[in-house]
């Protein structure tokens, strides 16, 4: 019943933490045996983490290098290293996606802002309307693996899993990511007689003096991983630093941060960290009324009773995800569906940081694709750009993606190398 008054809600278009909070009050009023206080004591203990505080701090150091000047900087490098070949920006769009992984930390944030920022810009250098959207929506795909991911950090409070470790374990899934994409965009461009920006590639001066102007920016994402790598910070302490960082290089180094755009970055902040932040305290209310009924244990017995190959149930996973990123936030996928799938992969040998990149592409690949796609609408609102015109552009993106999540799955030291390696 809990679950059907969540979709109702959800259809009728009631925000989804309230639909999600409704949903979890429903299964309390209706079981005997559990006071509604209990819900309200699982609200509050879900608020109670210490490791959740990196993700307030991250969305501020977002918003605060967006308004640096460091997001201009990293366009301006990924112009110079890639608007040569076929494509153009489309490549540029792909190159600024790997490198707004550690500024933005949010595929949709990443995916809108590209839109308004290099929207205009690609379709006057030749490329569709359709064509510019799809490339950007599915290259916001990569900032789910390149760390600061948002998602990586949620999923690793709800599964109890290192972040450190999930942070580089990321790193290798998201380069392939962005080789994969910019490949099919340059057999699509040349297919499709789209002509790059610039006729030759950039001379050695060039690049170099790109990569010196945005060598602040370009930093950032490496003394993340350093300073959790060797216990100088904990996650919630490197998002802290990573505001202070953002501030310091927009006030004194780029000198382009003022108290105006630093208040804005705290009101736009504040909106962005109380939705997610209500959707948590929600989402603690269902987790418990999952954990009550043992929906990890009987799913475990489901699965296993079909198959016991961990490669395969790894697999049928992934197809759940799929189906279920389709019709759901990505979010609130991470937030019910991690305590109950971390324990079935764990249980049948899967390791659950190998796990949380593949589930993180896969429930943000939902959001680029119809029909809740909220990433997909969200550029395509700003370009003015028909559903079914990105959907045509978006197919063989959509097919690359697919094949390398297959690959990843199945040769699990492309995901596992980096923090076997260093942790």
């Amino acid at each position: 019943m809990s679950a059907l008054v969540f979709l109702v809600l959800l259809l009728l278009g009631l925000p989804l933490a309230f639909a999600l909070l409704a949903g979890g009050l429903v299964y309390f009023a209706m079981d005997s045996h559990l006071p509604i206080t209990v819900a309200v004591q699982r609200m509050v203990a879900a608020s109670q983490s210490f490791p959740l505080l990196a993700v307030p701090f991250f969305v501020l150091a977002g918003h605060v290098m967006n308004h640096s000047g460091i997001t201009q900087r990293l366009i301006t490098v990924s112009n110079v290293l890639v608007a040569w070949i076929s494509g153009g920006l489309a490549h540029v769009t792909i190159v600024l996606s790997a490198l707004m992984g550690g500024v933005s930390g949010s595929a949709i944030a990443d995916a809108a802002m590209q839109a308004r920022v290099l929207g205009g810009p690609m379709q006057s250098s030749g490329l569709s309307k359709g064509f510019t959207a799809a490339t950007i929506t599915v290259s916001a795909l990569i900032t789910a693996c390149i760390p600061p991911s948002i998602g990586l950090i949620l999923y690793g409070y709800m599964g109890n899993v290192s972040i450190g470790r999930l942070f580089l374990a990321g790193l290798i899934p998201g380069i392939l990511l962005t080789l994969v994409l910019m490949l099919v965009v340059y057999v699509q461009a040349r297919k499709k007689g789209f002509t790059p920006v610039q006729a030759a590639p950039p001379s050695a001066m060039q690049v170099l003096k790109a990569l010196n102007q945005s060598k602040w920016a370009l930093c950032f994402p490496i003394l993340l991983i350093v300073t959790i790598r060797f216990g100088i910070f904990t996650p919630s302490e490197a998002g802290a630093f990573a505001v202070l960082y953002a501030c310091i290089v927009g006030k004194w180094v780029y000198r382009e941060l003022t108290l105006a755009e630093l208040i804005t970055s705290l009101r736009d902040s504040i909106s962005d960290i109380g939705m997610i932040m209500f959707i948590i305290l929600s989402s603690g209310v269902v987790g418990y009324a999952i954990a009550y009924e043992q929906l990890p244990v009987s799913l475990t017995l489901a699965v296993t009773q079909l198959t016991t190959q961990p490669q395969l149930i790894l697999l049928l996973c992934m197809v759940i995800l799929l189906v279920v990123g389709v019709v759901m936030e990505g979010t609130i996928t991470v937030l019910l569906l991690t305590p109950i799938l971390v324990p079935l992969m764990q249980s049948v040998g899967v390791d659950p940081v190998h796990f949380g990149i593949l589930m993180l592409i896969m429930v943000t690949f939902g959001g680029t694709t119809p029909p809740v796609g909220i990433a997909m609408y969200a550029v395509c609102n700003i370009l003015h750009c028909s559903a079914t015109d990105y959907v045509k552009a978006a197919m063989p993106l959509f097919l690359a993606v697919l094949a390398l999540v297959v690959v990843l799955a199945l040769y699990p030291p492309l995901v596992l190398f980096l923090p076997d390696l260093l942790f």
